[in-house]
C-alpha cells in the first residue's frame, strides 16, 4: 500500500488529506479502526521515541503523545507500590522486580494523567494482553507497536465500542536520510536528526564542580534527551526513575519551559503525598473525575472547587483536610536525585534555580550561552553536576 486516504487533515476543512510515499510502500498497517491525520502525526513521532529509548536502554518503551508532544515517555522499570497506586493501576499490575512493556505504559501514561487524556500511544514491543487490559480502560485515540498478540488484539478491538484505532509499524523500516515539509507551498529539505544520545561523549564537558553522574542520572539524562528530541520546542524534560514526571513544550521562553515542567513535577511527587494518597473518593467515581479531582485539591487557588461545602460531597465520602501551602513545600522539599534535560544552552541561572526547586541534581543542557558562566556558578551554588553537552535537539 503506497498511500492511505484520510477524513480530513488537522481540522475538518482541511481536505482532501492522505499519507502515502513517493517510493516503496507504507510501512505500517491499520488492523483497527480510521486513525486520522493528528493520529498519524502522533504516531510516528512517538513510534521513532520509544523506538530510541529501547535501543539506548534495553528495556521496553512506551509513550503518551498528544498534539505531536509527549505528555509522558517511560522505560518499564519495576513500579514501586507507591507508584502502583497513584497511577492505578494496582489492580491489574502486579508487583514484580522484573522490567515490562506494561510498567512502562502504566509510567507514561501515569506520570501526567491531565495531559495524557485522549493520547495517542507508542509500545516499543509487541503489544500483550496485560498492557492492553490497562490500555483499554483509559480514553485513548489509539496504539501504534510492532505487533500485537493475538488476545491484546482482541481486547483493543473492543475499545471505543470497536472503533479504537491500532496501527502495526514494521519495526524494520528505515526512512530516507533526507526529509522534506511544506509551509505556504514551499518545501523544505534536510537531513534526518540521526544523532545518537546514548553516546558517552555527551558527558564529557563537565564545567561544574561537582562532576559525578550516577548511572540512574546518566540513564535518565539519556531518556530526557531523547524524550526532548520529539518534543517541540522549545522544550525542557523533568525525569526520575526512568520515566519523565513533568515535560515543558512549545514555549517560547525557555524558563517558561523550566517552570511548567517544574510544575508538572511536582504535582507528580505531591500525589504521592499521604493525604492525597488518602483521598476518601466516592464509590463509581469515573478515571477521568478523580483525576481532575487530585488536580484541583493540590492546586493552590482551586482547591475549594473541590473542598467548599455542597461541592466536596460529589467526590468525597467525608469532606479531607485541605493540603496547605507549608505541607506541600516540605513534602516538595524531600524529592531529590531528578534529572533535567534541555533542548538548547539555558540562557541564565534562573533555570537552574527552578530546576533545584524541584528535586534537580543532575542536568545536561547544549551549553553555548554567553551567560554560561552565570549558569555554572548556579549550578555550583546547589552542587548539581551538569553536562554541556553541545548538542541542540530543536523539534518543530
Amino acid at each position: 500500500m503506497k498511500e492511505l486516504q484520510l477524513k480530513y487533515g488537522c481540522n475538518p476543512n482541511q481536505k482532501p488529506s492522505r499519507i502515502f510515499m513517493d517510493e516503496g510502500e507504507l510501512p505500517i498497517e491499520v488492523l483497527n479502526g480510521r486513525p486520522g491525520y493528528i493520529n498519524f502525526l502522533d504516531a510516528l513521532n512517538a513510534w521513532q521515541l520509544v523506538k530510541e529509548l529501547k535501543e539506548a536502554t534495553g528495556l521496553p518503551a512506551a509513550a503518551s503523545f498528544k498534539h505531536v508532544s509527549p505528555a509522558g515517555a517511560a522505560v518499564g522499570l519495576p513500579l514501586s507500590d507507591t507508584l502502583r497506586k497513584i497511577y492505578f493501576v494496582d489492580d491489574l499490575l502486579p508487583a514484580s522486580d522484573e522490567p515490562s512493556l506494561a510498567a512502562a505504559y502504566a509510567r507514561a501514561r501515569g506520570a501526567d494523567r491531565m495531559s495524557s487524556y485522549g493520547d495517542f500511544v507508542a509500545l516499543s514491543d509487541t503489544c500483550d494482553a496485560l498492557t492492553a487490559r490497562l490500555i483499554k480502560r483509559e480514553v485513548s485515540d489509539g496504539v501504534i507497536a510492532p505487533g500485537f498478540t493475538p488476545e491484546a488484539l482482541d481486547i483493543l478491538k473492543d475499545k471505543r465500542k470497536g472503533t479504537y484505532n491500532i496501527i502495526c509499524i514494521d519495526s524494520g523500516y528505515r526512512p530516507a536520510p533526507i526529509e522534506h515539509k511544506q509551509v505556504f507551498g514551499i518545501t523544505f529539505e534536510q537531513g534526518r536528526n540521526e544523532i545518537r544520545l546514548d553516546d558517552p561523549a555527551l558527558f564529557e564537558n563537565i564545567p561544574t564542580h561537582n562532576k559525578t553522574f550516577t548511572p540512574e542520572a546518566r540513564r535518565d539524562l539519556v531518556i530526557a534527551l531523547i524524550i526532548l528530541k520529539y518534543t517541540q520546542s522549545n522544550s525542557v524534560c523533568y525525569v526520575k526513575d526512568g520515566q519523565a514526571i513533568g515535560i515543558g513544550a512549545g514555549q517560547q521562553s525557555r524558563i517558561h519551559c523550566t517552570r511548567l515542567a517544574g510544575q508538572k513535577a511536582d504535582i507528580w511527587w505531591l500525589r504521592q503525598h499521604p493525604k492525597v494518597m488518602g483521598l476518601p473518593f466516592v464509590d463509581g467515581i469515573r478515571r477521568a473525575d478523580r483525576d481532575n479531582t487530585i488536580d484541583l485539591y493540590i492546586s493552590e487557588d482551586e482547591h475549594d472547587d473541590v473542598l467548599a461545602e455542597g461541592q466536596w460531597q460529589q467526590f468525597f465520602q467525608q469532606r479531607p483536610e485541605v493540603l496547605t501551602k507549608e505541607e506541600k513545600q516540605e513534602w516538595i522539599a524531600r524529592n531529590t536525585g531528578v534529572c533535567l534535560g534541555s533542548d538548547a544552552f539555558f540562557p541564565f541561572g534562573d533555570n537552574v534555580e527552578r530546576a533545584h526547586r524541584s528535586g534537580v541534581q543532575f542536568i545536561a543542557q547544549a551549553g553555548g550561552s554567553v551567560r554560561d558562566d552565570h549558569v555554572i556558578m548556579t549550578a555550583d551554588k546547589y552542587d548539581i553536576a551538569m553536562t554541556f553537552t553541545g548538542v541542540r535537539l530543536f523539534h518543530h
